[in-house]
């Protein structure tokens, strides 16, 4: 098999466990995102754009919809003869098998399969971030500094680096230091997670991080630190455009509401940098004579006859006459019927909301206590869920399949 420059893994087996009900039966990349795209369209779309052919997914929890959407890779040109994109989950070998350990131990475990391509360099991605960037501008850097492992870091604001994995760096940008969110940080360089290594360098540590029974097989705990430790040369590249972990209910809203005009440099529609997508293959969408839409995206196969303000309608969603949507997402084939309210909101794929249903209503004491830990103040519905008729949903609630 040809020799590769670079080879890219993309980590998507994560549970997502803070995005509730959005991923009970689906890994975190796959949840919809922007009104046509799943999250891991992101770091795909910018390997195909990094000029990357050869992208490993490790997958582990509930793969099935993920597996499913990522197909043969053609939406995103990576259905190469040489190359393209691999789904590799967990698998057993020889005596047996085990489930990936840690972000490490995933990479280690499909060591096999990168060295078919005996990549000189190794990127590491993660499937659950929002953003567009430049892997072969990092890649260059890495290059240029001769380095065994750079790390992509965010400047963010000083008094929020202690929730970040945060890198200390000289005056040449080497990292001394890596400090997991430092009660006192001493600099703002925020990971995003984001690595290219020598390929010799990260085998080397990887082969002695499994074989370390009290390491947690962790790039940020375990990896990251023994480099430094070992006095290997690691360097900050900074990035400087939009990035979003969308782990959460709140960051996951925000991430679609930045799509409606608070970001402007962070945009779909940029034809140098396209984010592709698998086609829904539905008809254009359609706006009645009754419909009003304000400051929205609206994708195809969406049906409008009620008002829209602010928010991202997936492919296939139907608004009912007289419904009233704001700041909200209505995920692909979700219907909210005729006179129904929904504000600031996550909908479900395939929910219904049935007539004079409201969606995010004032509290009273009557609906008591409940959890809002996960949604704050956006109210979500899960999958498939049907809200009856009249029936009311307070700011912050999960309704679930369950009933809970």
């Amino acid at each position: 098999m040809p020799k590769k420059k670079v080879v890219a893994m993309l980590l998507a087996g994560g549970q997502g466990s803070r995005l509730g009900v959005l991923t009970r039966s689906m890994a975190k990349p796959a949840v919809p995102f922007g009104g046509k795209y799943r999250i891991i369209d992101f770091p795909l779309s910018n390997c195909v754009n990094s000029n990357i052919d050869t992208v490993g997914v490790l997958t582990q929890y509930e793969p099935l919809a993920l597996n499913a959407y990522l197909g043969s890779g053609q939406p995103w040109d990576l259905d190469r003869m040489n190359g393209g994109v691999f789904v590799l989950p967990p698998y057993v070998a020889g005596s047996g098998g085990r489930w990936y350990s840690g972000t490490a131990n995933a990479i280690y475990q499909n060591l096999p399969f990168i060295e078919q391509y005996d990549p000189e360099y190794l990127l590491i991605l993660s499937g659950d971030h929002i953003y567009k960037m430049d892997y072969a501008a990092m890649l260059d850097y890495h290059i240029e500094k001769g380095a065994d492992c750079t790390i992509a870091v965010l400047t963010v604001p000083m008094k929020e680096a202690k929730r970040f994995g945060i890198m200390n760096t000289d005056g040449d940008n080497r990292i001394f230091e890596f400090e997991e969110k430092p009660e006192n940080p001493k600099s703002n360089k925020a990971s995003m997670g984001i690595y290219i290594f020598k390929t010799s360098v990260l085998r080397e540590f990887l082969i002695n991080d499994a074989a370390d029974d009290n390491s947690e097989h962790d790039f940020g705990k375990n990896i990251i630190p023994a480099l430094i430790e070992k006095g290997r040369s690691l360097y900050a590249w900074a990035f400087n455009g939009y990035w979003k972990d969308v782990g959460t209910i709140q960051s996951l809203w925000e991430a679609n509401m930045d799509l409606l005009g608070e970001h402007p440099n962070f945009r779909l529609e940029d034809k140098d940098w396209r984010i592709y997508s698998k086609s829904s293959g539905m008809p254009p969408h359609y706006l009645s004579s009754t419909a009003e839409v304000k400051e929205s995206m609206v994708s195809e196969g969406c049906v409008v006859y009620g008002k829209v303000r602010h928010s991202v309608l997936f492919a296939g969603a139907h608004i009912g006459e007289g419904a009233n949507i704001c700041d909200s997402i209505v995920m692909p084939g979700a219907v909210v019927e005729a006179g129904a309210v929904v504000k600031k909101a996550i909908i479900g794929e395939g929910a219904v909301i049935c007539k004079n249903a409201v969606i995010g209503s004032e509290p009273t004491k009557e609906d008591g206590d409940y959890d809002r830990s996960l949604t704050g103040d956006i109210t979500l519905i899960a999958n498939t869920v049907t809200v009856p008729s009249g029936a009311r949903v307070p700011v912050g609630m999960i309704v679930q399949n369950d009933g809970r």
